[in-house]
């Protein structure tokens, strides 16, 4: 008999772990319709503070605006350094999921012509294009 109590503490055991896991699998994953969507907040702050665009972040939206078949000389027309709320940079996508941590970063602001674009920066010297609906 001395074996039966390790036995029956395992069973029971064995017991409380299934019956754990089988209350878990009569959640529903999708989301509730009556939950409101991700709101992301504006930066910290909003007027930023001015800034030196560096030879990589003008180098890396040359890059994407030939990329975007924009091969035009451009001239700066808004460039701070701004600490953003998220990593959403300060223009969030509907549906998108992102970071929640301050972020700093810059926002430089371009015009080619009469066409302005709207550059966000997070940690390193990859644009982000805002591109806002309309």
């Amino acid at each position: 008999m001395q074996h039966a109590r390790p036995m029956i503490a395992v069973a029971a055991v064995a017991l409380l772990v299934v019956g754990c896991t089988a209350q878990g699998n009569n959640v529903d994953p999708t989301p509730s319709p009556s939950r409101p969507p991700f709101q992301t907040m504006p930066p910290l702050n909003p007027s930023g503070s001015p800034l030196t665009p560096s030879a990589a972040q003008l180098s890396a939206i040359t890059a994407d605006l030939a990329g975007r078949g924009v091969t035009d000389s451009f001239t700066v027309v808004k460039a701070v350094s701004i600490t953003w709320n998220d990593g959403s940079l300060g223009c969030p996508e509907p549906g998108k999921m992102y970071t929640q941590a301050l972020v700093p970063g810059a926002q430089i602001v371009v015009s080619v012509g009469s066409t302005q674009y709207d550059y966000r920066f997070g940690r390193g010297d990859a644009p982000q294009l805002c591109q806002r609906a309309k």
